[in-house]
């Protein structure tokens, strides 16, 4: 496969996964903040009623990481290709972006897990509660956010020394990685829900640590099919 061919489906799976992730949005939205979750009892029958929307969320993460993959094996390309002196830089934005994905997937798959075990209408309040907190410092959580700062900070670097891509996309990911080193104490905060700003369930972190990412996920996208097309017209 030749490089044009390569920024062009890294940019198309770049940009794919960011659209993903804006369809997924809504459906943290819409459920609310719902019951605390030390309530376990209110909780368990909450997570029943939004049973599909949880599962939901899960479908489209796999779709949304299964589209990172493939985007971060391409910016590793484009980074070799641009100075392969710079490989073991590469290496690091791949294999940190890995273990978001997998870190990731195992939040998803306990959060799944709660949701299953409403079916039928026999929810165990504490294996849920135990389930849900599980995902707590990993899912827009403190562990997600330490890998994030590291994958964001490696890619910056690997930007700004290379010129691979723009080098303001280059800014936007050290900006990023420091947001999500600012999020990382938030896990010392009382658990409360979703409505608190500052704590392991917050939402400050969450946009803290997610905003800027994407915004560099979609610019890095864009600027892969823009380079795609300047390779093909050499």
């Amino acid at each position: 496969m030749d490089d044009f061919k390569v920024f062009r489906w890294t940019g198309a799976f770049g940009l794919a996964c960011g659209v993903l992730f804006l369809c997924e949005l809504p459906l943290w939205i819409i459920p609310g903040a719902g019951p605390l979750i030390s309530d376990a009892v209110n909780y368990s029958q909450h997570m029943a009623d939004i049973r599909v929307i949880v599962l939901t969320r899960v479908l489209i993460d796999i779709g949304m990481y299964v589209c990172f993959t493939v985007f971060i094996a391409g910016f590793r390309h484009l980074v070799r290709q641009t100075k392969p002196e710079y490989e073991w830089v590469a290496t690091l934005v791949f294999g940190a972006g890995l273990v978001w994905w997998a870190a990731t997937l195992v939040a998803d798959s306990l959060e799944g897990a709660a949701a299953l075990d409403t079916l039928g209408g026999m929810a165990d309040p504490t294996a849920i509660r135990a389930l849900v907190e599980g995902t707590l410092l990993i899912y827009n959580g403190s562990i997600a956010f330490a890998v994030t700062a590291l994958f964001m900070v490696s890619a910056g670097y690997a930007i700004l020394a290379t010129g691979a891509l723009p080098k303001w996309i280059g800014w936007v990911a050290h900006a990023s990685a420091i947001l999500c080193l600012a999020a990382i104490p938030s896990m010392y905060g009382p658990v409360v829900d979703s409505s608190g700003f500052y704590n392991p369930a917050g939402w400050g972190p969450s946009i803290a640590a997610n905003l800027l990412p994407l915004i560099w996920i979609f610019s890095a996208g864009i600027s892969m099919i823009v380079k795609g097309k300047a390779v093909a017209q050499k």
